[in-house]
């Protein structure tokens, strides 16, 4: 396949310019101006296009297996695709829990099937009880990108240490889902003036702050690789920036949801805007914002999280938290951050393709020779609407927005894989 006329945009090289891409057996082979067809070459033509690494998300759940009416393997691909990214990471709270070699390989196996590349955490601990250790050794060999017991805190300070020098030891990342339980009454909705309106008792920034001071330290002492999942708190943001500054090998994702909304948004959406960590106040999106601004936060993550209409349809407090996120990412970041000039279209990308294939060490979140065809292409510039998604769910906030960003293809190891 060859690539014409598209405008490349690749933040691991810094490059900014007109180029023609050929793609052979699902790699890069050229990479120049004015490239002239081959044989029976198939040719896109990508005028007034731009052409980026294919984008790379560092959290999702794709509920397989266990949770199948909710998302799977196959729809989650789906939706990953059609939101321009061609790399994904699972997470491990599935059910089984991703704690044992043999369910780690079987999503494994399962995920090869898909047209894009699907990788696999596993679970710190056995069932998520933060109680025991799983086989760090064990379920590298068999194919885990990292550890994380995402949605379960790690309450326990020696248990999270342990587990920190063990992923160090391995130079693998582990990330961290930050909320002191003992402080929170209902999960989801942050402690503020909209949790006063709605009469609830919420979620308060300080249960994730004590957990963020307290990882921080812990991850200077490790020397780990430490991913503070899904920051929503202004002052997590500046507990991140001083252990960075103290030599922390640490890392923080920022949401399109927490970067966009605040807690007012449960006033109009409802169980759409609930979501764990909550959305905070404006002081605190603008906060994340900074961060991202100065790469405190280096990395943008979905925590894609479908539930069913019927799940959402319960009461506030009694409805899961977690939207769906891989459709409308980049539409977001391009639509919040690019167009109101926090970022430039350069930074946005870097936090959604290079940095997280360098930190979790995968061959994707580059365009050069040699590497992997996999790209996302869109027009910045042009208008879409939010309206059907590919995932089995659609419980997202977003429904109706008009967004910057359309995307047009989706390639993956040299195939289109989307068309928009």
């Amino acid at each position: 396949m060859l690539l014409k006329n598209g405008h490349l945009i690749d933040p691991a090289t810094r490059t900014a310019a007109p180029r023609d891409i050929r793609i052979t057996n699902g790699i890069i082979t050229e990479l120049a101006q004015n490239l002239v067809p081959q044989n029976e070459e198939e040719i896109l033509d990508l005028s007034g296009l731009t052409v980026a690494p294919g984008l790379v998300d560092t959290h999702v759940h794709f509920r397989d297996p266990g949770l199948t009416y909710k998302e799977n393997i196959h729809t989650g691909s789906l939706a990953a695709a059609k939101g321009g990214f061609t790399s994904v990471i699972c997470m491990a709270n599935t059910k089984p829990t991703v704690d044992s070699v043999d369910t780690l390989k079987d999503i494994l196996e399962r995920a090869q099937k898909e047209n894009i590349h699907i990788y696999q955490t596993a679970s710190v601990s056995y069932g998520l009880n933060s109680e025991k250790m799983t086989d760090f050794d064990a379920l590298a060999n068999a194919g885990a990108c990292g550890f994380t017991d995402d949605g379960i805190p790690l309450l326990d300070a020696v248990f999270c240490y342990q587990a920190m020098q063990k992923a160090a030891a391995l130079h693998m990342p582990i990330s961290l889902h930050e909320e002191d339980k003992a402080f929170i009454t209902n999960n989801g909705i942050n402690a503020g003036k909209t949790a006063e309106k709605l009469n609830v008792i919420g979620s308060p920034a300080i249960a994730e702050e004590v957990m963020v001071a307290r990882d921080c330290m812990l991850a200077l002492q490790s020397g780990a690789a430490v991913v503070i999942q899904h920051i929503s708190s202004a002052n997590s943001v500046e507990l991140v920036r001083t252990a960075k500054k103290l030599g922390a090998d640490i890392h923080a994702e920022a949401t399109p949801h927490h970067f966009t909304l605040t807690e007012e948004a449960l006033l109009k959406h409802g169980t759409l805007a609930k979501m764990n960590p909550p959305l905070r106040t404006e002081k605190d999106r603008l906060a994340i914002i900074a961060g991202l601004k100065d790469s405190t936060i280096d990395l943008i993550a979905t925590d894609h999280a479908p539930h069913s209409t019927e799940e959402k349809a319960k009461p506030l407090t009694e409805a899961p938290s977690g939207i769906t996120g891989l459709e409308t990412s980049l539409g977001l970041g391009i639509t919040f951050l690019v167009k109101e000039g926090h970022l430039t279209l350069m930074e946005l990308l870097e936090k959604m393709t290079c940095n997280p294939a360098m930190l979790y060490r995968l061959p994707g979140g580059v365009i050069q020779v040699n590497a992997p065809a996999d790209f996302v292409v869109f027009d910045p510039d042009e208008i879409w609407t939010v309206t059907d998604f590919a995932s089995k769910s659609s419980n997202s906030p977003f429904k109706g927005s008009e967004l910057y960003g359309k995307i047009h293809y989706t390639i993956c190891g040299g195939k289109i894989v989307y068309r928009g």
